[in-house]
């Protein structure tokens, strides 16, 4: 009876506070479990093999013997893979490459104030990235084909996403290093998604066709690939808390910890700003597709005109001047006012702050010469073919188009000879003349008209040179003219 009475005396509050104690406790072991889950899923230093990584790596950092060899085939292959514009064999020589080791080792040995290692890791970069040149520039200097392949043009710029990808890439690869039993798969697929060969290649063939512009482009992207892995190797090793290497000398220890820290810094710096350009390059990039997609994107042609959205033009110029060049194609004109409107919106609208001092052009057909519209006529095609449902429909649809852009052609195509002639002879010091005609060719089942150029060199030309300047010449009156059919004759005096 007393039990009872007792128990009907408990305050209200009792029996909360003991329900709101055993929830604390549940959630408490709630959250300890979930950060027990996440450590064990996420945590890398239990699992990491700290001596093994760094004689791995430093293992991997000389180039000599059979390293570089292995460097110099996986060169040609890479180099013959972008000449032929294939993206299999340049990853094939990906594979075999044997780049990545000074890089990882200019990172740990940074992480570790290990100057020995540095200094070793210096060394061989810069063998590395001489013997690339060297050996692309060899292969494209004498190799007769020296197309200007996509897959070489790739190489001549970077954006942010060559920094992400080189800087999680070199992320991947040292975590891989560090574990115990190292991941061969990830090595690979990292070799392949940093792409560092691809760059040297290419600064290689810029030099042999004498293109500065393209071997400059490449070697900053592949200078920004080396920065990030090694960036990204830097603060791994500090991560995993590699032993930092010590020196019986304080004195020396603490001028190499302080050597190592500025050269670290130094390293940031120039990648923040490119990080902070790319960046900047990407948001430029996004906003003005946004306003292609905003104006042209939406304008109706009741004509027969059409925007070729592939051919759509848009460069950054590191902020200088940046440009939009949008290109119609058929007889249909976009109005001068549409046009002036689509200006004062991308100057005006903040939606598209970023692209206030741009510049807009647009390229329309009837206003360029047909060997323009003739070069975007595969385009249509492409575009069209899957709502022509027969071969007949194809041929005759193609067969039109052809015609039509003859007609006008024959009406529009002009030779300005006088002001050829004289651009010429200011432009090329060894020309002593220059001879224009035009010839009717014929297969019996079409006829054509080409324009041809004859030119006299100055005696005393050398074959190589004659030809090198005949390549000059036919590439600038194609360029000056619009016209990629242009044919050209050059001998000497």
């Amino acid at each position: 009876m007393s039990d009872k009475l007792n128990q009907d005396n408990i305050t209200p509050t009792e029996k909360p506070t003991e329900s709101q104690e055993a929830v604390k406790q549940d959630a408490k072991g709630l959250l300890e479990s979930l950060r027990r889950f996440l450590r064990e899923l996420l945590d890398i230093r239990e699992n990491t093999d700290q001596e093994a990584t760094k004689e791995a790596i430093i293992a991997d950092i000389p180039f000599k013997g059979h390293t570089s060899w292995i460097l110099i085939c996986s060169i040609f292959i890479a180099s013959i893979g972008l000449n032929a514009n294939s993206t299999a064999v340049v990853i094939g020589a990906m594979l075999i490459s044997p780049l990545m080791g000074p890089i990882l080792g200019l990172g740990m040995s940074l992480a570790i104030n290990d100057i020995d290692t540095l200094r070793r890791s210096l060394k061989n970069f810069a063998v590395m990235v001489v013997l690339s040149v060297l050996t692309a520039y060899l292969f494209f200097e004498f190799f007769p084909i020296q197309d200007e392949s996509s897959e070489l043009l790739a190489r001549t710029a970077p954006d942010i996403r060559d920094v992400l990808i080189a800087f999680f890439g070199g992320l991947a690869l040292v975590i891989a290093r560090a574990k115990k039993g190292t991941i061969a798969s990830v090595i690979f697929g990292v070799a392949i998604a940093t792409a560092l060969m691809p760059p040297l290649c290419t600064v290689g063939f810029g030099l042999a066709i004498g293109n500065l512009d393209y071997a400059v482009g490449a070697m900053y992207l592949f200078i920004i690939n080396t920065i990030f892995i090694a960036l990204a190797t830097f603060l791994t090793i500090k991560l995993l808390k590699f032993p930092m290497v010590r020196y019986a000398n304080s004195a020396k220890r603490r001028r190499i910890a302080r050597i190592a820290s500025i050269v670290a810094l130094l390293v940031m710096i120039p990648a923040g700003m490119t990080f902070y350009e790319a960046f900047q390059e990407s948001m430029f990039k996004k906003q003005a597709n946004e306003f292609v997609n905003a104006t042209i994107g939406k304008y109706q042609f009741v004509s027969g005109g059409r925007y070729l959205d592939n051919f759509t033009s848009i460069k950054y110029n590191n902020g200088d001047k940046p440009e939009i060049e949008l290109v119609c194609m058929g007889n249909e004109i976009i109005p001068a006012n549409i046009i002036s409107s689509w200006n004062t919106m991308m100057k005006e609208d903040e939606d598209f702050k970023r692209l206030v001092n741009t510049e807009l052009h647009v390229i329309q057909g009837s206003q360029n010469d047909q060997v323009d519209q003739l070069k975007y006529i595969n385009e249509l095609y492409e575009s069209q073919k899957n709502q022509l449902s027969s071969k007949a429909e194809k041929i005759a649809f193609l067969e039109a188009e052809v015609t039509r852009l003859q007609k006008n052609a024959s009406q529009q195509k002009q030779i300005p000879f006088q002001d050829i002639s004289a651009e010429a002879k200011a432009n090329y010091e060894n020309l002593v003349s220059l001879q224009y005609d035009n010839a009717v060719i014929t297969d019996f089942n079409k006829t054509d008209t080409l324009s041809i150029f004859e030119i006299k060199w100055k005696e005393g030309l050398t074959p190589r040179k004659m030809v090198l300047e005949n390549k000059r010449v036919h590439d600038w009156l194609k360029v000056r003219l619009k016209d990629t059919t242009i044919q050209l004759r050059g001998t000497s005096k």
